[in-house]
């Protein structure tokens, strides 16, 4: 189940699927940060134009809401692709201040180092978050529609098997808050995209009153992880739609490409 709850104050959301100890995780929300219009309020995007010393201020209190180190997370810059990247621990505080000093074109992180931050940023695109308790591993990926429709969920799971040796049947995963079907319609090339990438699945295609095609990109993300071998009861989708949510979570569509991001964090403890 995906809770959001207030602390700090912030709001921010967090699955049970996940445990207690061992594991810091959450979801924040756009409500408590010092960020200004536009980006009001809890911005975690140093590339939207927003004050870098806001963000570094709104990721310095999330992370304290986590009891995590803001100044050792590491975040890559985003390209909606599917390149994953292995972080180590000299990797530490990459991007957590200068957006350049980001780790270079991925949307996925994956380590079995203990306190580094892993922390991506969305408005509308689906957070993924990963965490095998056998073998110690944390991952988190960006699955916009492109990222989706390229199974980087399903490659982050053969990457974490590849690198950690990580059994599928172990790993326990959260999809966050993203654009529901209800508000992602799309024009024909994208719905070309996931009929190709998903010919067994027609469901995750339909059409909107008006007639245009729509994705569900939850239900695209829960189906290529349970290809890739997870179980079905350890997924966990928030099921909650950042259009439909505006005020409680940025969204790049209901601002018409103006607006700060939200960030999903993952840290082994």
């Amino acid at each position: 189940m995906f809770q959001l709850r207030h602390s700090g104050g912030l709001w921010r959301g967090s699955f049970s699927l996940f445990p207690d100890s061992g594991l810091s995780h959450g979801i924040s929300t756009r409500l408590g940060g010092s960020s200004k219009w536009p980006f009001a309020s809890c911005n975690m995007a140093l590339h939207v134009g927003d004050l870098p010393a806001d963000v570094w201020g709104n990721r310095r209190l999330f992370a304290e809401a986590l009891h995590l180190d803001a100044a050792r997370l590491v975040t890559p810059r985003q390209v909606h692709g599917d390149e994953i990247h292995i972080v180590e621990a000299a990797d530490a505080g990459m991007g957590a201040r200068r957006y350049d000093e980001s780790v270079l074109a991925c949307d996925a992180l994956v380590t079995d180092v203990p306190d580094i931050p892993l922390m991506l940023c969305f408005a509308d695109c689906v957070p993924l978050l990963f965490y095998d308790p056998v073998r110690r591993v944390v991952a988190a990926s960006h699955a916009g529609w492109k990222g989706t429709a390229a199974k980087i969920g399903k490659k982050t799971v053969l990457r974490m098997q590849d690198v950690f040796g990580s059994r599928p049947q172990d790993i326990l995963v959260g999809i966050g808050p993203a654009i529901g079907a209800c508000c992602f319609e799309v024009d024909e090339s994208v719905a070309d995209a996931f009929r190709a990438a998903f010919p067994e699945a027609p469901q995750i295609l339909s059409r909107s009153p008006v007639g245009k095609a729509t994705v569900d990109l939850w239900a695209a993300n829960r189906l290529q992880l349970e290809e890739a071998g997870i179980f079905s009861k350890h997924i966990d989708s928030a099921d909650v739609c950042t259009r439909c949510n505006a005020e409680l979570f940025y969204s790049y569509r209901e601002a018409q490409g103006t607006t700060g991001r939200f960030a999903a964090w993952i840290a082994l403890s």
